[in-house]
């Protein structure tokens, strides 16, 4: 494997990190990875349910189907596997590659790795090492060490997620079923499942699981592999290795550069060395003149600096001029001279104790910090703005306690209790016991605007929509049961023959509706134009 050559930053990373880098690859290679999977997914599906529509076995097929999902994770794995390379295959090539690609590991997830939560994770290892029988046990145990809890929580959390999916998808279904027919159509559908579930919907149960295993399993295989190559990073420093190696190839690189600049230092090296000899002489010989030339250049930094300075080669700083004979024993003047500073008379030492008054020192302490801070205040510009403000202020808070104290008469008095006010008291809520009357007046328009006028538009209402019951109920021909609710009489009310039947029936109930449940009652206006209209309609007696 040239780990050189993988096109993803490989670094030492924690699991979940690496499982995003693994969802990050498959959404990189989308395209090449679901397309394989659909002309293999797609016959498959067909067939299995053909099968089962035939043999009415829906529940063998899912489990097929479910059985079988190994073989998406292993598309999957090959094109990731050859992508993180730069090679991404295209559909054919993975579809023409599975024929010869990494059988010999594999029979294991189909049998008795199936229930494996590991499968992610140690799928790699078969297809992808090729190592022999002996030697794969050893090495699903090394990759799977520190990582085989976060391979189980990945292999549940894909399964939660095609649950989920699936769940989603009939949902789907009741979301274009309208709104009065939601609970009929709810109970129905239960009905249906726990009794006898007819074959188009096991099969579209089946399509549901085949969808969403579809959608997921090349991002579990992509997150199982790219926990592999974690594994694999922290393992065998594949990091560190890859730095060596691009550090070898930056040197390849310089290698001739640095041949060149041997080759062209090495013969100056040769005539610097031919030409040593030659140098030195001339050095001898100028060697007097530069001397002498150094030492003039001495002499006349000297008398810039200092002309008392006697020069060190001078005749008359010796020995012999000053002590006017031969040169003393050196050894014995050292010693003379060392009893001569030795000699407490020439040097004296001497301790002084002396006493000083600290608050002086306090004092000028003081003294110095005012300054400092007299410093500092005119650093910072003029004090008349601030005190301005403060005096401002001051005034604002004495403004205050003036006005509280002119207000007093009154909020003490309300802080003590005797001048608060007395809130009257509610009156009672009367409320009316709004019921659907069980048998209908012979005038029932006649009887609601009595109601109303009396102040009861609520028990109007209810008489109005009550006598409309009845005549949908003959109008329709349909029997309704004792508390049918509004859903029921507006479905059972489509069974009549006009039009404006129809219309009008469905207002009274909205308006019923509104009034009992919202609160929303129609204007007068409204209400004797509704009353009239009914009456015309259902034919009422006046």
């Amino acid at each position: 494997m040239r780990i050189d050559q993988l096109n993803v930053n490989l670094r030492a990373r924690s699991e979940w990190e690496a499982m995003e880098l693994g969802t990050a690859l498959v959404r990189r290679h989308a395209r090449a990875i679901w397309l394989p999977l659909l002309y293999v997914g797609l016959p498959l599906f067909a067939g299995v349910n053909a099968l089962a529509w035939w043999t009415d076995s829906f529940f063998l097929a899912w489990l097929l189907m479910w059985w079988l999902k190994p073989v998406s994770d292993r598309l999957a794995l090959y094109v990731i596997s050859r992508g993180v390379f730069g090679d991404e295959p295209t559909p054919w090539q993975t579809l023409r590659a599975q024929r010869r690609w990494g059988w010999n590991g594999f029979w294991g997830y189909l049998g008795w790795r199936r229930f494996s939560p590991f499968r992610s994770l140690l799928l790699p290892v078969n297809l992808l090492e090729g190592s022999d029988a002996t030697h794969r046990g050893q090495r699903r145990r090394a990759i799977l060490s520190s990582a085989f809890s976060h391979a189980t929580l990945l292999t549940t959390v894909c399964m939660v997620f095609e649950l989920v999916i699936v769940a989603g998808l009939i949902a789907c279904i009741f979301m274009f079923v309208p709104f009065d027919l939601l609970s009929d159509s709810w109970r129905a559908a239960w009905a249906m499942v726990t009794e006898l579930m007819p074959p188009w919907a096991k099969l579209g149960v089946n399509f549901f699981f085949w969808f969403a295993a579809t959608l997921i399993s090349p991002f579990y295989a992509g997150a199982g592999f790219a926990l592999y190559l974690n594994r694999r990073t922290e393992m065998e420093a594949w990091d560190v290795e890859i730095a060596f190696r691009r550090l070898r190839d930056r040197l390849q690189q310089a290698a001739p550069l640095l041949v060149l600049a041997l080759v062209l230092v090495w013969p100056l090296g040769g005539l610097h060395a031919q030409e040593s000899p030659e140098r030195e002489q001339a050095q001898q010989c100028a060697a007097p003149d530069s001397h002498g030339d150094d030492d003039e250049a001495y002499e006349d930094e000297e008398e810039d600096e200092d002309s008392d300075t006697v020069p060190a080669d001078d005749p008359s700083n010796t020995a012999e001029v000053i002590f006017g004979g031969p040169r003393p024993d050196t050894a014995g003047f050292r010693q003379a001279v060392q009893r001569a500073y030795e000699d407490p008379l020439i040097t004296p030492t001497r301790e002084v104790t002396t006493w000083e008054p600290t608050q002086e020192k306090d004092k000028e302490k003081k003294e110095k910090d005012k300054k400092d801070s007299d410093a500092n205040a005119n650093r910072k510009g003029p004090k008349l703005p601030a005190q301005i403000a403060e005096w401002l202020l001051w005034g604002v808070v004495g403004v205050l306690v003036i006005i509280l104290l002119a207000t007093s008469p009154w909020w003490i008095r309300w802080l003590r209790g005797s001048g608060a006010r007395r809130a009257q008291a509610a009156s009672a809520v009367h409320e009316e016991a709004v019921s659907i009357p069980d048998v209908v007046p012979p005038d029932p328009a006649a009887r609601a605007r009595d109601l109303w006028q009396q102040g009861r538009p609520r028990a109007a209402l209810a008489l109005l929509y009550r006598a409309s019951v009845d005549s949908m109920s003959e109008r329709a021909d349909v029997v309704l049961p004792p508390g049918a609710t509004e859903s029921q009489c507006l479905r059972a009310s489509r069974r009549m023959p006009e039009e404006a039947d129809r219309t009008l029936f469905a207002r009274i109930v909205r308006v019923w509706q509104y009034a009992a449940y919202a609160g929303r009652l129609p204007e007068t206006d409204e209400f004797d134009e509704l009353a009239t209209t009914l009456q015309q309609q259902f034919r009422w007696r006046a």
